[in-house]
């Protein structure tokens, strides 16, 4: 059923336009070099300084081992290292972190399935994912998933979950357990020498590897170069992010077949065609159609959302995206990380310049009520008019809802990388900087944070550095941020 303009007239008075929603997140604030949230204009704009005002954990202190800056107080412990950790089977640990979720395992055990956004044939690699006998999709690819279990006494266990697939770079959870990985990748077979076509969604169960065995791709989420996926646990859509351009990619909905069940190993039941997949539609509260997301030039800003079946979802000759006339559908610019909170999902477009119609910027997050079916965008950061300088922040991507209150972004720009937070109440802060430089002393460079994730009992915050591959801990003196 459409949301017709008068519904969403009234919504947009009930929630107000440009007015904080209810919710742990609720309106977000941006960075120093960010378009002022309604709350920190009314405060004058001075979010620079969020930990004199009592949010934050402080200043960074650099690390002496050049990896983690972190806050006074809080200390990180290097969980996977790749080239130098190894496996159960005695491969050393894949390269590329990315994605990750954290699950509780037996006997108090912690289990996290971590991503390896390895692209193309095994032999541009050094360290790809091992092709682990019973959980190969193609021998091909380089890519996977590897499952880590930290346990109680901080002893690590590594194995695969699942290899031969390209480019795996976000993903999701769901509310059953497993872990969706998905292909960032959507070469053909017979292209870039894999000898199976990619692009798809793959379930992996961290609980149970027998259930691993044979990966089958989850065909109904459609073929095309996927980031982050979630999934609504009252109401069973699946939400799944497109990082793509030449045209600018899609949010996509997945509605399951009238009277599906999710639970363990369920997915595996669907046929390829199971369900329907669409795009969005989104207007503004005068009824205008907008094209792309990059329109939004002020945080607040809310728009309807109708959504359009997508032709043919597996791409048989033409990408899904291209499948759609200008008009037909709303873009965005690298959409990103996902993240399941408040009744909804958080979206990330990790920036938009001159692929996008719309105003440029360095970085947004958008939340997806589907009760309302509204997006309303929540953080704006601005150009980073100098990236090789700490404080300002560009290019969020992985992201997660904090235990603590709002959310704990990954910065994946130019430049100084940062893991930071973002308070309901105006304010951003920062928690690490990546000081591991893979350039050179003239010209340093360093690699995206990613696969960031708090353990489920919310004391641990796990996330990595992705290049070379470096899983952390981080632990210290949590607190929920005040407004």
């Amino acid at each position: 059923m459409s949301l017709t303009r008068r519904d969403f007239a009234r919504n947009s008075a009930i929630t107000g336009a440009g007015v904080a929603l209810a919710g742990s997140a609720g309106v977000l604030a941006s960075a120093p070099n960010a378009l002022a949230s309604t709350e920190a204009e009314a405060e004058g704009g001075e979010a620079a300084d969020a930990h004199a005002g009592g949010v934050g954990y402080g200043p960074l202190i650099p690390d002496p081992k050049g990896i983690l800056a972190l806050p006074a107080g809080f200390k990180y412990r290097v969980i996977t290292y790749s080239g130098k950790t190894k496996l159960e089977s005695g491969e050393f640990t894949p390269s590329n972190h990315d994605g990750t979720a954290a699950f509780d395992g037996p006997r108090g055990t912690t289990l996290l399935v971590n991503n390896h956004e390895l692209k193309g044939p095994r032999a541009n690699w050094k360290y790809p994912v091992p092709l682990t006998e019973g959980l190969v999709y193609d021998p091909a690819a380089s890519g996977g998933c590897t499952v880590v279990e930290v346990r109680r006494d901080g002893q690590v266990a590594e194995w695969v979950g699942i290899a031969g697939t390209s480019t795996n770079c976000a993903g999701g959870r769901t509310p059953w357990g497993t872990w969706l990985t998905c292909e960032e990748n959507s070469d053909r077979a017979g292209s870039n020498g894999m000898t199976k076509d990619h692009g798809y969604v793959f379930e992996v169960d961290p609980s149970d590897r027998r259930a691993n065995r044979d990966p089958k791709p989850l065909k109904f989420f459609g073929r095309y170069d996927h980031e982050a996926v979630v999934i609504d646990p009252r109401r069973g859509h699946a939400y799944l992010t497109e990082d793509a351009a030449g045209p600018n990619g899609l949010l996509f909905r997945w509605t399951p077949p009238k009277g599906f069940e999710y639970g363990h190993g369920r997915f595996r039941t669907l046929p390829d065609d199971a369900g329907v997949l669409q795009a969005p539609r989104c207007f503004d509260s005068g009824g205008k159609f907008v094209d792309d997301l990059s329109r939004a030039t002020k945080t607040g800003t809310v728009y309807g959302v109708d959504w359009v079946d997508v032709p043919d979802r597996d791409a048989r000759t033409t990408p899904v995206r291209k499948q759609f006339a200008d008009g037909e559908i709303t873009r965005a610019r690298k959409l990103e990380g996902m993240w399941w909170g408040d009744g909804g999902t958080y979206i990330v477009s990790s920036y938009a310049r001159e692929e996008s119609p719309g105003a440029a910027h360095d970085g947004q997050v958008w939340f997806y009520d589907p009760k309302r079916r509204t997006l309303t965008l929540k953080v704006l950061l601005g150009v980073n008019p100098d990236p090789s300088e700490d404080g300002a922040l560009d290019g969020p991507d992985n992201i997660t809802v904090s235990p603590y209150g709002g959310l704990v972004i990954a910065e994946d720009g130019e430049g100084v990388q940062h893991l930071f937070g973002a308070t309901d109440s105006g304010r951003t802060y920062p928690i690490a900087r990546n000081e591991l430089n893979i350039g050179t002393e003239d010209e340093p460079e360093y690699s995206e944070f990613a696969g960031v994730t708090f353990s489920c009992d919310g004391r641990t915050l796990y996330a990595s550095i992705q290049t070379p591959g470096i899983m952390v801990a981080i632990t210290g003196p949590w607190k929920r941020q005040r407004r």
